[in-house]
């Protein structure tokens, strides 16, 4: 007995002291629990009050309320099918899309964002900007808004809108990452690239870029995914490319307008003056370009755009221009590389003066000088920059033209959609299987409605391999004879 009473005090403590312990962490997280319901109070009560993201959010409905209506949905049916994206340009029923989403249909649906689906059908297109131009029946509705891609600054916001992954009329956001890009893209020619990170995905091609203003200013096109890819392919990883608005209206207006793209032409060669370095060494230079040359190498500290050569008698040498002078900048538009460049020029129209700004170095004073020369632009013809345009008049195509019922009229055939072959060689390889007034519809499985369609689809094979053959197999050209009789001739017999 004695010894329980000497524990009885201390099982006391024990007690105690775990009623302590085990009580403090309750009253502890009471307290916590308490102050967090405050904190919440509080932040509700400063949100509701003035609440900065609901404004951004507010912002952001609206532009989806100004943008959506003018979005459509592409889909087309064909020997190559496909769906993508577009946007009304005006009342009459226009619509803009990327031509890798249409060059290849036989038949194109647009759906409007409110359901309705009206058939459509291809006004002209680009292949080397990859721009084209549908028409819809016109009546109720509701073109976009445009705006100014040359106010387009690296860090504005910007905002998608297609049908990435068939998702149609989804919404996505981000920031302007840079301009005047160029990816290297193996089925676009003139690349001015806005480059963003809002979410770009297969589906968007053709769909609307705008500001925060809700106006459209470029279209987004592609994806990087490492030089020399192809558009619409891979999925985004942080890199959408949208083409400018200054690019867009330059090739629809013409399209609508005449049915035929022409483009600008200095005439001029030219290298990036980061890689001029390497023409110090070529032996066929003058001694006065490799004064330039080295000169530039030495003082030239930018992004600009070296002339190596200038054509006699063109828009360049009427100009003034001379080789080692160096492009800086087109109408007060900063040039950042070659490809930029080819595009800044090509886009404007012929015929139009514009002003370039350039650095020229002048041996005499041991200096350099920046000035402003303006020049009228010439026209840049297809058979200049195509291969497939030298080796068709080799094996007897020697002239063709678009499609008319004029042209057609003139030749005594019956007027086709496409490209009129107007004079060829009997003798030769291709002469004898398209005799004059022969009219060309497709290259591969692509419908073509214009020459520069024909050199282009052809140069895409040639620029991959070389030969007139596909992934799939040869490339055929299927023509109309003026008999009437559709022949269809494998360009890997050549």
């Amino acid at each position: 007995m004695p010894r329980a009473n000497h524990f009885g005090p201390s099982i006391l403590v024990l007690l105690t002291i775990g009623a302590v312990l085990f009580a403090a962490p309750v009253a502890i997280k009471s307290v916590v629990r308490a102050r967090t319901e405050v904190d919440v109070r509080q932040a509700v009560g400063r949100l509701a009050q003035e609440n900065i993201l609901e404004q951004f959010s507010a912002a952001t409905r609206d532009i989806a309320v100004i943008v959506e209506p003018s979005v459509v949905h592409v889909s087309t049916a064909g020997r190559l099918p496909s769906t993508g994206s577009g946007w009304l340009w005006d009342q009459d029923g226009h619509v803009i899309t990327n031509a890798h989403v249409v060059g290849g249909a036989d038949r194109i649906e647009v759906q409007l964002f409110d359901g309705e689906v009206r058939p459509a059908e291809v006004v002209g297109l680009d292949l080397r900007s990859d721009i084209a131009v549908l028409k819809v029946p016109e009546g109720n509705l509701i073109p976009a808004r445009r705006g100014d891609s040359l106010e387009t600054q690296q860090g504005d916001l910007v905002f998608a809108f297609g049908s990435p992954f068939d998702f149609r009329f989804s919404m996505s956001s981000g920031i302007v990452s840079g301009i005047g890009r160029a990816a290297g893209l193996d089925e676009i020619d003139y690349e001015n690239f806005i480059q963003v990170d809002a979410a770009i995905n297969p589906g968007n091609s053709g769909g609307p870029l705008s500001d925060v203003y809700g106006r459209v200013i470029g279209m987004n096109t592609a994806i990087a995914t490492g030089r020399g890819s192809t558009v619409g392919k891979g999925q985004f990883g942080g890199i959408g490319l949208a083409i400018p608005m200054s690019m867009i209206e330059s090739v629809v207006e013409q399209v609508i307008e005449t049915g035929v793209v022409r483009k600008g032409f200095m005439g001029v060669s030219l290298r990036e003056a980061r890689s001029v370095g390497q023409l110090m060494y070529d032996a066929r230079m003058d001694q006065d370009l490799a004064n330039r040359v080295e000169a530039i190498a030495d003082s030239y500290e930018g992004e600009g755009v070296v002339i190596t050569s200038v054509s006699e008698g063109s828009p360049a040498d009427q100009a003034g221009f001379i080789a080692g002078d160096v492009i800086e900048r087109i109408e007060g538009r900063k040039v950042r590389g070659l490809e930029q460049l080819k595009s800044m020029i090509a886009t404007r129209k012929p015929g139009e003066k514009t002003a370039v700004s350039i650095w020229r170095w002048d041996p005499s004073a041991d200096t350099a000088e920046r000035m402003v020369l303006d020049i009228v632009l010439g026209e840049l013809r297809s058979e200049d920059v195509s291969m497939a345009a030298g080796i068709l008049q080799r094996f007897g195509l020697l002239k063709m033209e678009q499609s008319t019922k004029a042209s057609a009229r003139r030749l005594g055939v019956d007027y086709i959609r496409g490209v009129l072959v107007v004079d060829s060689n009997p003798g030769s390889a291709l002469g004898e299987v398209f005799p004059k007034g022969s009219i060309i519809t497709r290259v591969g499985n692509n419908p073509v409605r214009s020459v520069d369609e024909v050199l282009a689809r052809i140069d895409r094979i040639l620029t991959t391999n070389r030969r007139f053959r596909t992934p799939e197999g040869g490339l055929a050209i299927t023509a109309i004879l003026p008999s009437g009789e559709e022949v269809v001739f494998d360009l890997a017999n050549l």
